[in-house]
């Protein structure tokens, strides 16, 4: 579930980093967007391939990654930083002149990032104690504390269950209840002792708190949402044999990733008065290969990327034939 970083000299090398830019088809003069700047990453890697004509506009709804990518590549002419949840991709690009199917490229790096992961103050994880957080954006919004004082039991159960798949949803859901009746729940390390203290019969390689801190990370962020709704600004962005690659890294956001690209790669069925197959009738996007995987030496350096899985399309134009 999280977006990984490797280290080569002073470049952030993210999960599947040299595929995911090459799936781009990156040019001197195109125009890319890096929806999940994170670390920058992705994003100097784009760079090295544009050319003076090129272009990149970064978004992140972390204002320390539009912090951290203002000393690192915020000079560069080409380069435009936004504040911003991609799910706003369209206004931004209204903003800065761009027009629908203008655009050569664009990724979504999606998840949390490690540097995020290993800030104790973010969170996000249950290995280190910090405050319980978890804002991507934490300049605004309510924090993971903030709510569990206050959530009941049934919403609580709910988002552990629909957005962790936890099976013990319930069962943490209550004991959560109950110990906030007796001191607030304000740290990360007293939510995955109460978690752990709940479950029962754990995964023997997983912590019990994984699939909560999760789920509530999630829905706090609105993140599967945020999702659904920018794939199809996208599609109006890309211009025709423009390409997306979306990395996801858990099986909630894949698999509305896969629904969108097997949809608009099919097509939608002709009308009955006309005889062609679905596939024919309007299809706009075209798959790219199979799903990608990190390899064997990137998992040495990076059992993070385990779970990362990395999909690419490319706009078509439409054609009914």
């Amino acid at each position: 579930m999280e977006k990984s970083l490797l280290n080569s000299g002073t470049l952030h090398l993210p999960v599947l980093a040299s595929e995911a830019v090459a799936a781009l088809h990156v040019y001197q003069g195109g125009l890319f967007i890096d929806c999940t700047l994170g670390r920058a990453g992705h994003s100097q890697l784009i760079l090295s391939s544009l050319g003076s004509a090129g272009r990149l506009l970064c978004l992140d709804r972390d204002p320390q990654a539009i912090a951290h990518a203002e000393d690192h590549i915020g000079k560069d002419q080409r380069v435009t930083l936004v504040h911003s949840a991609f799910s706003d991709i369209d206004k931004i690009m209204r903003l800065h002149g761009l027009a629908d199917g203008s655009v050569d490229g664009i990724l979504l790096d999606l998840g949390v990032s490690s540097p995020q992961l290993d800030q104790a103050g973010r969170g996000f994880s249950f290995r280190t104690d910090g405050p319980l957080d978890m804002r991507m954006d934490n300049s605004s919004g309510q924090t993971a504390a903030k709510w569990i004082a206050f959530a009941e039991v049934e919403e609580i159960a709910d988002v552990l269950w629909r957005y962790g798949e936890e099976r013990q949803s319930r069962r943490i859901a209550r004991a959560i209840v109950e110990y906030r009746v007796e001191k607030p729940i304000e740290t990360t390390k007293q939510l995955a002792d109460i978690i752990k203290a709940a479950v029962v019969r754990p995964d023997k390689h997983k912590h019990p708190a994984t699939r909560s801190f999760q789920a509530i990370r999630i829905f706090l962020n609105d993140e599967l949402q945020q999702l659904q709704d920018v794939l199809p600004k996208i599609l109006k962005a890309l211009k025709v044999a423009g390409r997306l690659v979306v990395i996801s890294f858990h099986s909630l956001e894949d698999r509305i990733v896969k629904r969108f690209m097997r949809d608009h790669a099919r097509g939608s069925r002709a009308p009955k008065n006309i005889p062609l197959q679905a596939g024919q009738f309007g299809a706009t996007l075209k798959l790219v290969g199979k799903p990608i995987r990190a390899g064997a030496r990137e998992l040495r350096f990076n059992p993070r990327a385990r779970s990362a899985v990395m999909r690419v399309v490319e706009r078509t134009e439409v054609v009914y034939v």
